[in-house]
């Protein structure tokens, strides 16, 4: 922290609000539970809390509990610490190696997470009262680590019981066994608001011992919620700004809409997966028709509502217009995002032309040549492309072609032009759209 190092890499939108308490919770030592909706970073901010561990640290070689050399705790350990002392065998562990991960499922058991006595030690002579005969289970294996319980509330409130001792007194207890093993771990959990998920609780003796509750939340700022999609996305052409903007927008109409289930949320996986279809639709394009590069155009936008259907929990009185009210959303964060960008007052010379009588054609397979053949040549379209931030690429007619179906359906949903959608004509695959007067 006073180097001002990146201490959460990778983390968008949480800097004012989640890590300071984080900080705050990891500095006085404390587990903790992530609390927060789907989609809202958990398990990516439990990720990257390995990279505060020391790069390299010291094991006695062969300890399946990774215990310090000058601190061993199991009885092998220490009877082997008395007999070699300063010959020891030691071996270096990476912070990579000092993260344990369990998703909480059903099936979890406390040997899963605890340990149980190994059957194989039993059999080969040894007592069954014998401490060596226990084979551990995740949560001893993470010692001097961070392990992390995903999902928390899933696991069986019998299971979570498992882990009271673990929280609080820092030993185990295997099967009738009390191992008094003073582990060194960080135990922390993430799990969703209690009145969204009916699938368990977090029981309250176990809540208690948890140090502190963070609360995450989803992107509070536009900029975050574009950021985190450009992180994220994998994309397979190239998507300019002002339609990740659209996607960002769309993400956050969706989440704050009243027709959706406000307390299943709307992941920022929505986001993503909506910017890599679009990117995969231009691509699409591009191997079709030839056009290079690939350069994704506002017509690729529409045909996520389809594929992200799915992803979107309705409220019941919505139950049959689920697809039309995401279009509708569509069409409400597609002119915020035109007006944040361009005006009508921007494109006076297309307007013009549309006065004249102009119809243009565009569709997702229609390259951008074609589509500015239609127009022609029209004063001002560098300039609309610098508004876009697509200055650098005036000379591209994929990237001109982007602006101007931009700003095409922009005044098309101003009410400035008209604009009339179906399917190709006979022959022609894929969709088709004219914009006119």
């Amino acid at each position: 922290m006073r180097t001002g190092q990146t201490r959460f890499p990778g983390i968008v939108g949480f800097d004012e609000t989640v890590l300071p308490q984080l900080e705050r919770a990891l500095l006085a030592g404390h587990d903790l539970v992530l609390l927060g909706e789907r989609g809202q970073g958990k398990t990516r901010l439990i990720r990257t809390l390995v990279e505060l561990l020391d790069e390299w640290t010291p094991i006695i070689a062969g300890s399946e509990v990774r215990e310090h050399p000058y601190m061993p705790i199991t009885a092998a350990s220490q009877r082997l610490v008395a007999e070699a002392g300063e010959d020891t065998p030691v071996e270096w562990v990476h912070r990579s190696e000092r993260y344990g991960e369990k998703l909480a499922t059903p099936d979890t058991s406390v040997g899963d997470l605890i340990g149980d006595i190994d059957p194989v030690k039993v059999a080969e002579g040894r007592r069954l009262g014998d401490p060596e005969t226990v084979h551990y289970g995740l949560v001893p294996r993470t010692n001097r680590g961070i392990f992390a319980v995903n999902e928390l509330p899933d696991l069986a409130e019998r299971i979570q019981v498992a882990l009271l001792n673990v929280l609080e007194e820092r030993d185990i207890q295997i099967r009738g066994y009390q191992l008094r093993l003073p582990l060194d771990l960080l135990l922390v959990a993430s799990a969703n608001p209690e009145d969204y998920t009916n699938r368990g609780r977090i029981i309250t003796p176990l809540k208690d011992r948890f140090g502190a509750e963070v609360r995450t939340h989803y992107p509070l700022r536009l900029e975050d919620e574009v950021d985190l999609v450009r992180q994220e996305a994998v994309l397979s052409a190239h998507v300019p700004d002002h339609l990740l903007e659209v996607v960002a927008r769309f993400t956050r109409q969706v989440r704050e809409s009243p027709s959706v289930d406000a307390r299943s949320g709307v992941s920022a996986r929505f986001a993503v997966a909506a910017a890599e279809t679009v990117a995969s639709s231009a691509l699409r394009r591009s191997a079709l028709t030839g056009e290079t590069p690939a350069v994704a155009r506002f017509c690729d936008v529409p045909p996520v509502v389809d594929t992200l259907l799915g992803k979107v929990e309705f409220e019941v009185s919505e139950e049959g217009n689920e697809r039309e009210v995401l279009h509708h959303l569509l069409r409400r964060a597609t002119v915020e995002a035109f007006r944040s960008r361009l005006a009508a007052s921007d494109l006076p010379a297309l307007l013009e032309r549309f006065d004249e009588g102009l119809i243009v054609e565009s569709g997702d397979l229609v390259p951008g040549a074609r589509l500015l053949e239609q127009v022609g040549t029209v004063q001002g379209l560098g300039h609309i492309m610098e508004r876009l931030g697509m200055d650098d690429a005036v000379d591209s007619p994929a990237y001109a072609a982007s602006a101007l179906e931009f700003a095409l359906e922009g005044l098309f949903l101003n009410r400035r032009i008209s604009k009339e959608e179906g399917a190709g004509a006979v022959g022609e695959p894929g969709t088709r759209t004219l914009y006119g007067a």
